[in-house]
């Protein structure tokens, strides 16, 4: 399976770079392969990391301005005109997503999947993995937006929110969405 991930490239405390390895570890043991926005730094490295120490396979999609952090030797790299083109490709070279601690960045890539979703214009398996409680404050607010009728469909089918990486790779592999 081909698994996008949404994370920061930030330099970020264990209590965020343990799971991030972890996640990575888990994909690269199970054959699987990350699709992620390319980067050697921060917590994509770390994530990117885990995978190849594990054995997995790694397709980085960058952008032209970010060329220079991009990570090397990886089993393809994609380099994107601009950021727009860049969320599409993460998305097309997947075949599920999980979402990851981040900033504005990784907002704008997951709330992007999400309304690709709530229109219909994919059904890959989404996964929110609240890492340390990061996301809290935001899946309160996509639960109040569920119950005041701004979602038009279940937040469960939008996606699914776990607490733990062994539950994201869980759920990944048990949706008939995936494609191995």
């Amino acid at each position: 399976m081909r698994i996008c991930v949404f994370l920061s490239a930030a330099e970020l405390p264990e209590r965020y770079a343990g799971p991030a390895r972890d996640f990575g570890e888990r994909l690269g043991r199970a054959g699987h392969t990350l699709v992620w926005g390319g980067s050697d730094v921060g917590l994509m490295k770390v994530l990117a990391d885990g995978v190849e120490r594990a054995g997995g396979r790694l397709c980085g999609v960058s952008v032209d301005f970010l060329r220079a952090s991009c990570r090397k030797g990886v089993d393809e790299m994609v380099i994107a005109a601009d950021l727009a083109e860049r969320k599409r490709l993460l998305v097309d070279k997947a075949d599920a997503v999980v979402i990851m601690v981040g900033g504005t960045g990784t907002l704008d890539e997951a709330t992007e999947i999400l309304e690709l979703k709530k229109h219909g214009r994919t059904d890959k398996p989404v996964v929110l993995l609240n890492t340390a409680g990061f996301y809290d404050g935001l899946t309160e607010q996509f639960r109040r937006m569920e119950a005041e009728g701004f979602l038009p469909r279940p937040l469960a089918e939008l996606m699914y929110i776990v607490q733990e990486p062994a539950a994201a790779l869980a759920y990944l592999e048990g949706t008939s969405g995936a494609r191995a």
